[in-house]
């Protein structure tokens, strides 16, 4: 049996129509497996196969993505997976491309966390917009952290070695544990209400993302997004991110990398000093230079009061007056003279004899429109009269004589049509053109 061309695939074609069929119906997928098979070649992908108790899938993790897992996959270790389904189109294997991986323990709240994520960014607490600077001069930062914690250490040893002369306020909390959020936000409440420093800086030390979930909490993210404050906010190393990371002002990677973005080194400080002395020393300058130039106003204010320059002034403003008085009697001139020739050409207007003068002219009109009426009809009729005339001449006997015909008429005159109205020694006239021949029935 025949099959048309144009349904049989080629093998290359069919895997490439099933990847895309895969690609675009299920889209991400969250899976829970054990890992077996674990290589990572030196190109930096890991390749790895999932399985459970009944069945395997491979699967892959490219190294644009690997880099955000905290943790080194083992055989035989349990995972929470997000990826899409694909094809490998060489070999017709179906496989799972990895976006991120997280210890199985940790995928419930990794969904939690990406929920209120995506809730938090619908209420806009993540908008750019909503973002405040940092103040340009600091003076001094609250801390919002552990009173014992690394974190508190690394920050003050930052400000020490560049700034020592800003001053650090310590907002004491709770940063791990069941109520650590609510120790949070009672801390920037808290430097909220005694308005004491500059800017805030919430923070803490690395941990996995159990330890570091009183940062994800939705009521410390809306305490740091009504904030009267601006809030930096540095919680643990570079690749952890919490919901604190996206509502804040500013995010640091770490606690020591935020103290350098809230400090200046000492140079920095010497320099600013020498600008503001060269400023203020151009400021005295132009306070000078100011200074003299009013005096100049003044002295010009002075001779502008001199009583000769004022006689002066009030001789010009007469002068000016005189002016406008001479354009104004002239305007007031010209206006009468114009309604005078106004009113004269209404005054002609209906005055008798241009009244009359109109009649007349109206009279001489209409009589050349009646005479050119009645020569119109005169010579319509005449039109006319010849017209009958002709149609008359073209039925008349006469016409008919003309083209060599004659007319027999009995004694009584009637015009004879057939042989049977005539009898012996009937007198008959024939007529021609020229004249008329009277003859007799035999």
């Amino acid at each position: 049996m025949k099959m048309p061309k144009n349904n049989v695939y080629t093998v290359s074609r069919l895997n490439g129509e099933v990847r895309q069929l895969l690609e675009g119906e299920l889209g991400k997928v969250w899976l829970e497996a054990e890992i077996s098979n674990f290589s990572a070649p030196s190109s930096g992908h890991w390749y790895l196969t999932l399985k459970d108790n009944y069945a395997q899938i491979r699967a892959a993790m490219f190294k644009g993505r690997n880099r955000a897992v905290t943790f080194r996959p083992a055989n035989g270790q349990q995972v929470l997976v997000k990826g899409a389904i694909s094809v490998y189109e060489p070999r017709g294997d179906y496989q799972l491309i990895i976006d991120s991986m997280l210890p199985a323990g940790d995928g419930l709240l990794a969904q939690q966390y990406e929920a209120l994520k995506l809730k938090l960014a619908a209420e806009g607490l993540f908008s750019a917009d909503t973002k405040r600077p940092l103040p340009s001069n600091i003076q001094r930062i609250g801390v919002v952290t552990s009173a014992t914690g690394a974190a508190i250490k690394d920050v003050l040893h930052v400000l020490k070695r560049r700034d020592p002369s800003i001053e650090v306020i310590i907002y004491p909390s709770q940063v791990q544990g069941e109520h650590a959020d609510k120790s949070l936000c009672h801390a920037i409440m808290q430097a909220n209400d005694r308005m004491e420093v500059d800017v805030l800086l919430l923070t803490r030390g690395g941990g996995s993302l159990e330890d570091l979930w009183s940062f994800n909490s939705e009521a410390l993210a809306h305490t740091i997004y009504n904030s009267a404050l601006p809030v930096v906010s540095a919680v643990g190393h570079e690749v952890d991110t919490t919901i604190s990371d996206y509502v804040a002002d500013l995010r640091a990677p770490t606690p020591s990398a935020a103290a350098e973005l809230l400090s200046q080194d000492a140079l920095s400080k010497a320099d600013k000093l020498k600008m503001a002395m060269t400023r203020l020393r151009q400021g005295w300058q132009h306070y000078g230079l100011k200074q003299a130039q009013r005096f100049s106003q003044l002295e010009h204010r002075l001779q502008r009061q001199d009583p000769k320059r004022r006689l002066q002034v009030y001789e010009q403003r007469f002068d000016e007056m005189q002016l406008k008085l001479c354009a104004a009697l002239n305007s007031k001139l010209h206006k009468l003279e114009r309604n005078q020739q106004q009113l004269h050409a209404r005054l002609h207007r209906v005055s008798p004899s241009h009244q009359l003068a109109l009649a007349s002219n109206r009279l001489t009109n209409q009589e050349q429109r009646l005479h050119s009426a009645m020569q119109a009809r005169l010579n319509d009729a005449q039109r006319s009269l010849e017209y009958a005339a002709h149609q008359l001449e073209t039925v008349s006997p006469l016409a008919t004589l003309s083209r060599g015909y004659s007319i027999t008429l009995d004694a009584k005159g009637k015009v004879l049509q057939r042989c049977s109205d005539v009898r012996a020694g009937d007198r008959l006239t024939t007529k021609l053109l020229d004249g008329e021949v009277y003859s007799t029935v035999n």
